[in-house]
């Protein structure tokens, strides 16, 4: 795991087996945005403000596990990706807690903190609403 001045966070994905970085994919993580840096020939880069992160999901197979790999799963509400997969990278843990702590304060400080509506039945307009 890399640590720069101006990212927190900088993993590289890797094969599968082995676990060696030899891909050309790049992770950049800082408190408000993620970066996915990928190609050689055709670079292409992806960011994602951390406040737009919803809910995040670590997935671990067999061999990433044998490996110390896993897979994390970040669903945005990013236009370009609803799903952004960070890809067979170390520290997967740590940096799935890292982006579920960060991606919360990011929504608190921008106050866009979104509340589940559960129990609300199918009201349809305030003026359907019978009071006694």
């Amino acid at each position: 795991m890399e640590q720069s001045n101006e990212y927190d966070y900088v993993e590289r994905k890797r094969w599968l087996f082995f676990g060696l970085p030899w891909t050309f994919t790049v992770y950049r993580m800082k408190d408000d945005m993620l970066n996915v840096k990928t190609g050689f020939f055709r670079l292409e880069q992806n960011d994602c403000y951390m406040y737009k992160i919803v809910d995040v999901r670590l997935t671990q197979t067999l061999l990433e596990r044998m490996f110390g790999l896993g897979t994390i799963s970040c669903f945005t509400g990013d236009t370009t990706d609803k799903e952004l997969v960070i890809k067979h990278i170390k520290h997967s843990e740590e940096i799935k807690d890292y982006l579920l702590k960060t991606s919360e304060e990011a929504r608190i400080k921008r106050r866009t903190v979104n509340m589940l509506d559960i129990g609300s039945g199918d009201v349809g307009d305030i003026d359907d609403i019978h009071f006694n």
